[in-house]
C-alpha cells in the first residue's frame, strides 16, 4: 500500500529537521570556540579575538598539561578508577534492583529495602562523617576511598528496577521449570535482555567517576594519588605550581588562563565522548523499553 504524504506532514518534517539542525549547531558552536581557545595564542585568547578557528595557532596549553609526569600519572589513577568503579557500581546495582523488583509475595522484605534505599537518596550523614569513615577504614590515599563511598548508586538501582519489572514474568517462570536458580535467571536472563538499561548506566557511572574531582582532594593526602580532575583543578584552577619543574614554569607563562582552562576541558571530556559511539545504539533503544519486540 502506497502511502501519500500529507503537505501538513512534509511541512512538519521540514521545520524538525531544520529545527533539529539548529539545535545541534548550537550546542557544537561552543565546544568548536572552546577548542579554537586552546589552540591560540595567549594574546589572542586574552584579547578576545578567538571566534571558531584558531588565531596564532600554537600547542602551548597542551603541552603544558601533557608535559607534566604528574599529568601521566593522574591520567592511570582516572582510568583505573573509571575501570573498577564502574565495575562495582554495575555490579552492586544489579545484585540490589533484582530482588528490589520482585513483589512482596516473592520477596517479604522488599518494602523495607526500598525505604532504606530511598532514604539513603533524601539525607545524608554529611562530609565529615564520611571522611571520619574512611578515614577509620584505613582508605585514604588509596583507590579505594574513591570508589567504596559510591559503591551503591541508589538512582540507578531505581532505573534497572523498573526495567526489570517490566521483563515478562513468564520467562523467570519457565526458567524455574527448567530448573534454573536465582543468580541463573538473573544473569542470563535478566542482564542480557536489559542490555538498553545496562548500557546507559554503565555510561552514567563512568561519566561519573571520570568527572570527579572533589573526593581526590579530601581523601587523598599526596598530589601523585590525585585523579586527572583533582590534578587539573589543583594546575589549572587553584594554579598550584610549587611541584612544577623550571621548564614547566617557563611553559606556563605563555599561555592564558582561557587556553588553559579551553585545553583542561578537551583533555577531560575526550576520553568520554570517545565512548558514546559505542553505545549510541542503545540510546535509541531507551531505558524504559522491555525484552518483548514484535
Amino acid at each position: 500500500m502506497h502511502y501519500r504524504m500529507s503537505w501538513s506532514r512534509k511541512s512538519f518534517l521540514v521545520f524538525n529537521y531544520i529545527f533539529l539542525a539548529a539545535l545541534s549547531l548550537l550546542c557544537l558552536i561552543p565546544f568548536v570556540h572552546i577548542l579554537a581557545i586552546s589552540f591560540s595564542s595567549a594574546s589572542a585568547a586574552t584579547g578576545g579575538l578567538v571566534k571558531l578557528w584558531p588565531v596564532d595557532f600554537t600547542t602551548a596549553a597542551y603541552e603544558f598539561v601533557l608535559r607534566q609526569k604528574e599529568f601521566l600519572l593522574a591520567f592511570g589513577i582516572s582510568v583505573e578508577r573509571v575501570l573498577l568503579g564502574t565495575l562495582v557500581n554495575m555490579v552492586l546495582t544489579v545484585l540490589v534492583a533484582y530482588p528490589l523488583s520482585k513483589e512482596v509475595r516473592q520477596f517479604s522484605m522488599r518494602t523495607v529495602y526500598v525505604w532504606f534505599f530511598v532514604l539513603t537518596m533524601l539525607f545524608s550523614g554529611g562530609l565529615i562523617p564520611l571522611y571520619m569513615t574512611v578515614r577509620s577504614l584505613h582508605l585514604l590515599d588509596s583507590i579505594w576511598a574513591l570508589i567504596l563511598p559510591a559503591a551503591v548508586p541508589v538512582y540507578n538501582v531505581v532505573l534497572l528496577l523498573n526495567f526489570f519489572r517490566g521483563l515478562p514474568k513468564e520467562l523467570e517462570e519457565s526458567a524455574k521449570i527448567d530448573g534454573a536458580g536465582v543468580f541463573t535467571i538473573m544473569w542470563k536472563i535478566f542482564v542480557p535482555l536489559s542490555k538498553p538499561a545496562m548500557a546507559t548506566l554503565t555510561l552514567f557511572c563512568a561519566v561519573g567517576h571520570w568527572n570527579a574531582w572533589f573526593d581526590g582532594l579530601i581523601y587523598m593526602n599526596q598530589p601523585k594519588n590525585y585523579p586527572l580532575q583533582s590534578y587539573l583543578q589543583t594546575v589549572v584552577i587553584a594554579r598550584d605550581t610549587s611541584f612544577m619543574t623550571p621548564e614547566e614554569l617557563e611553559l606556563l607563562m605563555q599561555v592564558s588562563d582561557r587556553s588553559k582552562s579551553a585545553a583542561q576541558i578537551f583533555v577531560a571530556t575526550f576520553p568520554i565522548l570517545l565512548v558514546y559511539p559505542f553505545l549510541q545504539k542503545y540510546f535509541i533503544k531507551g531505558i524504559v523499553l522491555g525484552s518483548v519486540k514484535e
